[in-house]
């Protein structure tokens, strides 16, 4: 029997209330579609991130309309402090913001609520409902009973853990391209000493950095990340167990003194949190006839820098274009898709290529020695991170000879 909660049918089921599937749901609800939004967990819910906000994912909220309140309630930040492992550090400036995630994937959720989105968790996802090979609906789990919803479309918005991709038959890769570790830690003592994001370079986290943002209330998120084989394997076939990513924070913590300071005289609000990634628009196949893969779930996260609250929101963005333009088009529906994702990729491809930074540490002592002297590299650094600079031309090892003789 179903759930009073839970529609027999609807235009569009998507799966995942985070940014991607959020912004999805309030498009296509704003265009008077027939949306139910479901998520495995109840919300307010936590979720392992940074928290930056960096200006693609200022961009994506001023287009879901929320912008204003967001930043009512983020921190407000200048600038990015890249810092070297010799302890040269450069300021980059930027439109800058923090925000937890609990607080804003909520708000973003229920934006999707007053477009005229229905909003049920906890609903798992278990499996695609079929018509042949046409995703025609979703199998779903609610209090502890299965429920079959029909739907002429399904948006996979599940993030990078691969499970629903597996059960949608979509999943090309199982391990994750990178996995992150993240704690919140109050320190007033602090406030006001760390008013930058934070990244830092260091032989000792190679293959990754560490971070330290500034969040409302007080409150630091600090964090380290590693990405590409020493997550994977050379063979590609590692897992997120394999990584010590606890090993890992305590370095950063050694090695540079203001998370020293942070973690030493602060209080862990909640406990350290692990999480993996999926980057660079790889590891999923993005539709097949009935259903349309975003956001993490599709690798929507940048190699280079973990950045991925922008760029979900502005693939469940492309996803709604797509399906605006007929639902019962589903030739027209994922060539729409597929050419607007090619079209971001090769800006992931970049910063595919500029994380060999993280995995030559010494190299980031270069870059931000010669941004010190240059303002023009400067200039071009903050051009990276507003997106009118390709990281590529900066971080490729082309670019990295030209700093040489600039």
């Amino acid at each position: 029997m179903l759930s009073p909660a839970l529609p027999e049918s609807c235009d569009v089921l998507v799966v995942g209330a985070g940014p991607a599937g959020s912004a999805c749901a309030s498009k296509l609800a704003g265009a008077g579609l027939d949306v139910l939004l479901v998520d495995a967990q109840a919300f307010p819910r936590d979720k392992v991130c940074g928290d930056g906000l960096i200006p693609d994912a200022h961009a994506a909220l001023r287009g879901l309309g929320v912008y204003d309140e967001v930043m009512a309630l983020a921190r407000h930040v200048a600038h990015v402090r890249c810092v070297a492992p010799r302890g040269g550090a450069v300021s980059v400036p930027g439109t800058l913001a923090v925000l937890p995630r609990r607080q804003l994937d909520d708000l973003l959720c229920r934006a999707a609520r007053r477009a005229g989105a229905r909003f049920e968790a906890p609903v798992r996802f278990e499996a695609p409902l079929l018509d042949g090979e046409r995703v025609v609906g979703a199998r779903l789990k609610a209090g502890g009973a299965a429920h079959e919803v029909r739907a002429r479309w399904v948006v996979l918005a599940t993030g990078a853990v691969p499970q629903a991709l597996i059960n949608a038959g979509l999943c090309e890769r199982r391990t994750p391209s990178g996995v992150a570790l993240r704690g919140y830690v109050k320190n007033a003592a602090m406030v006001g000493h760390i008013d930058q994001l934070e990244l830092v370079w260091h032989p000792r986290l190679k293959g990754g950095y560490g971070w330290i943002f500034p969040a409302p209330d007080g409150v630091f998120n600090i964090g380290t990340g590693l990405t590409g084989s020493h997550v994977t394997g050379r063979d590609g076939r590692g897992s997120m167990q394999d990584v010590n990513l606890r090993r890992m924070f305590d370095a950063f913590c050694d090695v540079y003194a203001p998370a020293r300071e942070l973690m030493a005289g602060g209080t862990l609000v909640g406990e350290l949190k692990g999480a993996p990634l999926r980057c660079s628009l790889l590891g999923a196949r993005w539709s097949r006839p009935g259903m349309l893969v975003t956001g993490e779930a599709a690798g929507s996260t940048y190699a280079f820098s973990g950045e991925g609250i922008g760029k979900a929101m502005e693939t469940g963005i492309l996803a709604a274009e797509a399906l605006r333009q007929g639902l019962d088009d589903d030739a027209g529906v994922r060539a729409h898709y597929d050419t607007a994702l090619r079209a971001l990729a090769p800006r992931f491809a970049l910063y595919e290529k500029a994380a060999h930074v993280n995995e030559r540490p010494w190299l980031a002592d270069l870059v931000i020695w010669r941004a010190r002297k240059s303002p023009r590299i400067l200039r071009r650094m903050s051009g990276v991170l507003e997106e009118t600079q390709n990281p590529g031309r900066l971080l490729s090892w082309r670019g990295i000879g030209k700093l040489m003789f600039e």
